[in-house]
């Protein structure tokens, strides 16, 4: 501790430290050292309140009272002679504090606006999800006829991935290639433009910009990978984890993170457990995301003593990582222990998330529990989900499976948000209880109140009419998916209307039907006759 009549500079060295070696828990320490150094008379200047910023906005948890209380004081003080510098300082912070409209009235009270303050306004409306704000403010960073650096392009590139906004995408990838050519510190603009371009669905030239970069990096090689799952090609996705390290590149945290899931989607367990050891051997573990991805592997692979032992082994049981672990239970077929381990949950005072919720009324669908899923219904009142339409849908779904309709019904009514999904459930519901006739008044209620049906809803209200026998409103619901609503009939769908029409005695359009069917899936086809129902 620097002692009584020390400098600025001494003082500055402290609180700098606090903030290089405080891992987002610097702001205490910072404040304590910013309070003693006044006491002791020191004169703070520009690189005092710099650090104190700092150590706010790299806060795990942003105090806004230290904030606003910071902000006083530099008003107080002039801002130390560098209100550039400083109010960018507090702009950043105001953003990680999540009050965008005080970031902006700094950033407008800016006399002057270099490419920092530019840049960090850019960054922090990208960080909320203000993707069209920080679209904008760049646009007038251009015709304001500030320069644009790679940190700005680190920023927006991906938030022109996230609009869609490919021909913006194509303009800033030949401005990148004019003005920086290939340099080692657009490496990041260059992984930038790969996630993009994949985003936007255009593969080829994000494997261009990708292989015609010379400083392939860790961040580059996660960004193709993460293309190519999101564009349907998992398989590619998993080669790239060992071409990488072909090229003598180690797979960061980020990068194992992100071919994981696409491990579950393969159900491939030889390369999720090799994942696993190199993570291991990494010391990426017990990292919380890492190993909820890792159980929900293992679920997927029906490995759910490898999914206890991550589990086990985890410093930190997150509510995501214990839905993880219901979930494995669930797909597995083991509805019994998945209800254990939500009430140990419980135990643990972990507030169940809505997926943790949705996941357990699923499984007292599963196996018929009204009285457990009263129990749940309780947690959902308890935590005010039931206005969710998510939630509100599988509680309707849980009572109607067991069989409980005025249950389901209430919720129904209860919910103001109705929408498809909500309109969908209680269809079923009534469906499953063989009440045909009032699932199929709830969907012309539906249809009347404007609430637009989806495929699930045509599927639950087509094996309605399977059920009733109803052959000419099942001709008219089909109709009027296909045609009105554009959606695709599944062959489910055409099943149920030759079923219907051969049971009707309707031979010749049945075989018509059939014809189409065999057509669109490159079936062969049958020929009909009326003993075939």
């Amino acid at each position: 501790m620097p002692q009584r009549g020390a400098t600025a500079y001494s003082w500055n060295a402290l609180l700098h430290g606090h903030v290089r070696r405080g891992r987002g828990e610097a702001a205490g320490p910072v404040a304590d050292a910013f309070a003693e150094m006044r006491a002791a008379g020191a004169d703070a200047n520009e690189y005092t309140y710099g650090c104190v910023l700092k150590s706010i906005s790299g806060s795990a948890r942003p105090s806004m009272a230290m904030a606003t209380a910071t902000h006083a004081t530099l008003i107080k003080n002039a801002f130390a002679g560098a209100p550039g510098m400083l109010m960018t300082g507090l702009m950043d912070v105001y953003f990680k504090c999540g009050k965008v409209k005080l970031a902006v009235r700094v950033f407008e009270e800016m006399t002057e606006r270099d490419v920092v303050a530019w840049g960090a306004a850019i960054a922090g409306f990208a960080h909320k999800g203000m993707k069209r704000e920080a679209l904008e403010h760049f646009r007038w960073m251009v015709e304001d006829g500030v320069k644009v650096n790679c940190v700005v392009l680190t920023s927006i590139v991906p938030v022109i991935g996230e609009l869609r906004a490919q021909n913006l995408g194509r303009e800033i990838h030949g401005f990148v290639v004019k003005k920086f050519g290939d340099r080692k510190d657009v490496a990041k603009v260059y992984a930038g433009l790969v996630d993009m371009y994949c985003k936007c669905g255009d593969m080829i030239s994000g494997r261009r910009v990708f292989y015609t970069s010379k400083n392939r990096n860790a961040v580059s090689w996660t960004a193709l990978m993460s293309g190519y799952a999101s564009n349907g090609r998992p398989d590619q996705a998993l080669r790239c984890i060992a071409w990488m390290q072909q090229e003598g590149i180690r797979p960061d945290l980020i990068a194992v993170g992100t071919v994981l899931p696409v491990c579950t989607k393969l159900k491939v367990l030889r390369e999720g457990k090799q994942l696993h050891a190199y993570a291991l051997r990494r010391w990426f573990l017990p990292n919380v995301s890492l190993c909820t991805s890792l159980i929900t592997m293992y679920g997927s692979c029906d490995r759910l003593e490898y999914c206890h032992r991550v589990f086990r082994d985890m410093d930190k049981k997150t509510v995501q990582a214990w839905t993880a672990l219901v979930d494995a239970y669930l797909k597995n077929g083991n509805p019994l222990t998945a209800v254990d381990l939500f009430r140990s949950m419980l135990l643990t005072n972990r507030r169940p998330d809505t997926v943790a919720i949705t996941r357990m009324l699923s499984a007292c669908c599963d196996i018929g529990a009204l009285k457990l899923g009263k129990e749940v219904h309780g947690q959902v009142l308890k935590l005010r989900m039931e206005p969710l339409p998510l939630v509100a849908a599988e509680l309707v779904n849980m009572y109607g499976t067991c069989g409980d309709l005025k249950a389901a019904q209430r919720v129904f009514n209860r919910t103001e948000s109705k929408g498809s999904l909500t309109c969908t459930s209680i269809i079923e519901a009534y469906a499953i209880n063989q009440k045909h006739k009032e699932a199929l008044d709830l969907f012309a209620w539906m249809l009347s109140n404007k609430f637009v049906p989806t495929k699930a809803t045509f599927d639950v209200v087509m094996r309605i009419c399977n059920a009733a026998g109803l052959h000419d409103e099942a001709l008219q619901i089909f109709n009027s998916m296909v045609q009105e609503y554009n959606l695709e009939a599944s062959q489910e769908n055409f099943d149920c209307i030759i079923h219907l029409l051969v049971g009707a005695g309707r031979i010749s359009e049945a075989q018509r039907f059939s014809d189409l069917k065999s057509t669109l899936f490159n079936l062969p086809t049958p020929v009909l006759d009326s003993e075939q129902q």
